[in-house]
């Protein structure tokens, strides 16, 4: 399961404040923990700030790669500012993200082209944000078609099928399971991911309802998730449904994370 921490996101109101604050310690300290908990790229966002985007997201790229050994996934959704933070990330970083929209798809393109850099590609098009499992495949299909085309390798697409709340539509749950893996049996070799806790937006004991939700999504097909690394119980759980689904052989994975005392 590859995990992308979701913490260091500027909509939320203590990283905006320690953004504001230029606090350094607090994005490096919440940084370093999403590494130490297993996080296999750092989210970072700077989208709340319209007219200084750039120059905020490219201060949390080298602000929180002083700490961590991880890549960082660049969050926004504009080319200027993906490029510039591209230019100062040390490494390879993944990009989210681009869609099947024209208009973005067109300005995202340029920065992916042959050039083996993960993304994170959204099940969205011109028509909006797809409804059933069956619209969320065939926009799936146009996307990762134009990206094969366009040299963008399979195994570098993170194919977000977009999770809705539960609270607003209890078929909404049923459907993110049915696309799930309804795109998994299209065999491209490309990955899922999602923004996993979307599903449980507006109700009570969120983090339980995330932690269900991503053992059933694991089950479908998910091999990735945009997540809190740092809900340990949800970690623990990765690390149990990747025995029981075959994904780490011999489970020593598992055996190592319970021998470092962090099971839960």
């Amino acid at each position: 399961m590859i995990i992308i921490g979701e913490l260091i996101n500027s909509t939320r109101k203590k990283i905006k404040q320690a953004i504001d604050e230029q606090d350094v310690k607090y994005i490096q300290e919440l940084a370093k923990k999403q590494e130490e908990a297993g996080a296999d790229y750092i989210d970072v966002n700077a989208g709340a700030y319209v007219h200084d985007e750039v120059k905020y997201l490219l201060w949390l790229v080298k602000t929180v790669q002083e700490v961590v050994n991880k890549p960082l996934a660049l969050d926004s959704p504009s080319p200027e500012a993906l490029e510039e933070a591209m230019k100062v990330h040390e490494g390879t970083p993944m990009i989210n993200s681009i869609s099947a929209e024209k208009e973005r798809y067109d300005q995202m393109i340029p920065l992916l082209k042959d050039a083996n850099i993960p993304v994170v590609a959204l099940c969205m098009s011109d028509e909006g944000m797809p409804e059933t499992a069956d619209d969320r495949l065939e926009v799936a299909k146009k996307l990762l078609d134009s990206l094969d085309k366009d040299g963008v390798k399979m195994d570098d697409v993170y194919l977000d099928p977009l999770i809705k709340p539960v609270s607003v539509n209890g078929e909404y749950g049923p459907q993110a399971l049915d696309a799930i893996e309804k795109i998994a049996k299209l065999e491209s070799g490309c990955h899922i991911t999602s923004g996993l806790s979307n599903i449980s937006f507006g109700l009570p004991h969120r983090a339980l309802l995330n932690q269900a939700f991503i053992v059933l999504a694991m089950g479908r097909g998910m091999d990735s998730a945009i997540v809190d690394p740092l809900d340990k119980k949800k970690m623990s759980l990765v690390k149990a449904a990747e025995v029981i689904l075959n994904k780490d052989p011999y489970a020593m994975n598992y055996l190592k994370t319970a021998r470092a005392g962090k099971l839960e």
